[in-house]
């Protein structure tokens, strides 16, 4: 019978002693179940904390709103100006072709009725007219060393000292000589005309618009070199629609907004064209604005509002506040935290506001900012657009712009 083994004994020989298991393992495999336990469950609870169990429809949708405005508005006609000069004028040859010598001035310069603004090379322009006046110098002298022949033949006449067919030969080729030298005269004022051509002035006090060629450059009759333009007093051009034509008549006041400088130009029209074009069913008109400083600039834009009717009450509004649907405007008005689809009226419009009729009181809410997303009845939270409530409207509306 073997005996137990005391623990002071020795482990027997040729057996293998099993190894003793720690417990720190299956506790932290617990504990780490229980951490990704813990995570998973708080994930899970964020993410159904963020689902929203309240219907769309249910919920308030958030826009912006202006407050509607009490103004005045008047219609108005714009059209579409030119600012003219009140006299242009294209300089250059108008009998000879040459080369360009000189050209004296350049865009912005002023310059005075005569003064020369550039010369051409017309050396055989002026041999020219040399010779012709040699021809013509010649003639005369010829012409009157026959002259005086034939009155000495008319007095020896009378004696019967020569003939008179002699006598009246000596006359006519007198008079002949006379009709050569008129006519050589008349080629020495045509080649005068050219030798002046050569120097180019000014035909009138006003300023150079446009230089077209420099020195060296070859010009043809009715080639510009330079462009001068008056602006003591700028003409502003328009047409308008035949269906306007009372409304553009003389003495008409009209407001002229330049837009090269940004001034708003109170003037009258000048004159109106007594007839309409017949291609495009216009009416031309005219407005004269003195400009003795020489301020404005021509061959510009310049935008004509003519006021017409008489002022009426109306609603103010952004234009953008309400889609527009021929002379109907639909808006939603806000009334509590409801919005409501409401029409009406166009008065009219300008810039950027919009003239409604006044059965839209003023001081009602009114729908800027997401007004695609709502249908009648919807509930809102509205917040008030600033830009909208503290930006002026003009006094006035216009109607319609016309080109």
């Amino acid at each position: 019978m073997t005996e137990p083994l005391r623990p002071s004994d020795p482990p027997p020989t040729g057996t293998h002693a099993r190894p003793r298991r720690s417990p720190a393992i299956p506790i932290g495999i617990t504990g780490g179940v229980i951490v990704v336990l813990a995570v998973g469950g708080l994930l899970i609870g964020r993410a159904e904390s963020k689902v929203n169990k309240v219907a769309l429809t249910a919920s308030a949708k958030p826009v912006t709103v202006t407050t509607a405005k009490a103004a005045t508005y008047r219609a108005t006609r714009m059209y579409v100006g030119t600012l003219e000069p009140w006299v242009a004028a294209s300089v250059g040859p108008q009998f000879i072709s040459a080369y360009v010598d000189t050209v004296l001035v350049r865009p912005g310069a002023v310059v005075k009725r005569n003064e020369v603004l550039a010369t051409l090379d017309c050396r055989n322009a002026s041999a020219t007219n040399q010779a012709v006046a040699m021809q013509a110098r010649a003639i005369d002298s010829e012409q009157k060393a026959i002259a005086d022949e034939a009155a000495r033949l008319r007095t020896l006449l009378d004696g019967g000292f020569v003939s008179a067919n002699e006598s009246e030969q000596k006359t006519a080729m007198s008079e002949a000589q006379e009709a050569q030298l008129l006519s050589q005269k008349a080629k020495m004022q045509n080649a005068a005309l050219e030798v002046s051509d050569c120097v180019l002035r000014a035909p009138f006090d006003g300023e150079v618009a446009t230089r077209s060629e420099d020195p060296g450059g070859f010009v043809r009759p009715g080639t510009p070199i330079v462009s001068i333009v008056d602006r003591s007093i700028v003409r502003v051009t328009g047409y308008a629609p035949e269906i306007d034509f009372e409304v553009v008549k003389a003495g008409t006041p009209v407001v002229v907004h330049v837009l090269g400088t940004g001034a708003d130009i109170p003037a009258t029209i000048a004159r109106r064209a007594p007839s309409a074009d017949p291609g495009s069913r216009t009416v031309h008109f005219e407005i004269d604005i003195p400009d003795p400083r020489r301020s404005l600039p021509v061959d510009a834009t310049g935008e004509i509002r003519i006021q017409v009717g008489e002022p009426v009450s109306a609603t103010e509004l952004p234009l953008y506040a309400a889609a527009i649907q021929g002379e109907r405007a639909v808006l939603f008005v806000v009334e509590g935290d409801v919005a409501h689809s409401r029409a009406f009226q166009v008065k009219g419009e300008v810039g950027g506001s919009l003239y409604l009729d006044p059965k839209l009181a003023p001081g009602s809410r009114v729908v800027v900012e997401g007004r695609a997303l709502l249908e009648e009845g919807d509930r809102v939270a509205a917040k008030t657009d600033a830009l909208a409530a503290t930006s002026p409207g003009p006094e006035m509306g216009d109607k319609g712009a016309t080109p």
